[in-house]
């Protein structure tokens, strides 16, 4: 992502972000501190962050991250963390996720402070980015709780009565009960429709019923196994070429006790613009304690570090482990 030429008219700028006070708390502290190493990694933009960078986490999720009102989750964080000192600073991914996971757990433990707590509720503000701006537009009905156009301009008369017109003759008997039979008929066949149609449509209800909730019991999966390494191709920091496609290949052990059906891999986040690929590949059936192997073809667009993320789904797209921070790859895409 360039930036704009001199003379050219700049992009419209959000919000101006508010920095914490770091006295005001361990969560303050925290979020000061995410804010100092955005700064030291020359300040990007949450989008460069994600599209650039790799962090795997959403615009508003990096961004409340830095609000100090309430910690952010681990993965947040470490996404925050990792796009910054490590892809952008180049700094030992190890140390760093130490470091700040002894931070982060700190920042927690504080959160539950009860006069911590009193103090970040007298401040009567959200963090959801959705409720940062009342967009909505209310309006009235016309005529609607006062006058309309038509009442201030056009005064009340009153008219007499006109007399009533002589009405026509009744239709003959047999006509008027023909048309009943008919419209009793009409009414019957709609109604018999109509319960075909609600007793073959399943409900709300069925279909919640249906859908299995996630995490299944006895369900787990693993990176790896049996010895054998999770990356089977291109492991984190490996080298590959501008415009080459490159296969990645993990290798994933179903650790638990549910056998694998239908299942997939899903893109969560990333440099999916420097590095795109299918968004969905096909997880192997697998039994418990079977090794199956995964492969994602990718095409480079630029040159730059791709990580992106992915999640177990099932056919419908639901997330089948949803507490667990995925599955990436991350590598250096190079010009020679």
């Amino acid at each position: 992502m360039s930036e704009p030429a001199a003379g050219q008219p700049q992009a419209r700028r959000g919000r101006k972000h508010i920095v914490p006070d770091a006295g005001a708390g361990p969560v303050s502290r925290f979020a000061c501190g995410l804010l100092d190493l955005k700064r030291e990694a020359g300040d990007p933009s949450y989008d460069r962050m994600r599209t650039e960078l790799g962090a795997a986490a959403s615009k508003s999720a990096l961004s409340a991250a830095t609000r100090g009102r309430s910690a952010p989750s681990w993965p947040t964080t470490w996404e925050f963390v990792r796009s910054l000192a490590v892809t952008g600073l180049g700094r030992d991914e190890e140390t760093v996720r130490r470091e700040w996971l002894a931070r982060w757990e700190e920042a927690v433990e504080g959160q539950s402070d009860p006069s911590w707590a009193a103090s970040a509720g007298s401040a009567g503000e959200t963090d959801s980015p959705d409720q940062a701006f009342d967009t909505s537009v209310h309006t009235d009905p016309p005529g609607a709780g006062g006058w309309s156009a038509v009442d201030a301009a056009s005064p009340v008369e009153s008219h007499p009565a006109e007399p009533f017109a002589t009405p026509p003759r009744e239709p003959a008997k047999t006509r008027r009960w023909g048309s009943i039979v008919v419209a009793a008929t009409v009414l019957v066949v709609l109604g018999l429709v109509a319960a075909v149609v609600v007793l073959a449509t399943p409900s709300s209800r069925d279909k919640e019923a249906a859908a299995p909730h996630y995490p299944l019991p006895g369900d787990s999966s693993g990176f790896g196994g049996d010895g054998l390494s999770g990356d089977v191709t291109f492991p984190d920091g490996a080298k590959t070429r501008y415009g080459r496609t490159f296969t990645k290949i993990w290798r994933l052990k179903n650790t638990g006790s549910v056998p694998w059906r239908s299942r997939f891999l899903q893109v969560a986040g990333g440099t999916t613009v420097l590095c795109p690929s299918p968004p969905r590949v096909p997880v192997p059936d697998a039994e418990p304690g079977q090794l199956v192997e995964v492969s994602v073809p990718v095409t480079p667009t630029g040159t730059g570090v791709c990580h992106v993320l992915w999640k177990m789904v099932d056919e419908r797209g639901a997330l089948v482990f949803p507490d667990r921070t995925g599955i990436f790859y991350q590598v250096t895409v190079t010009v020679e």
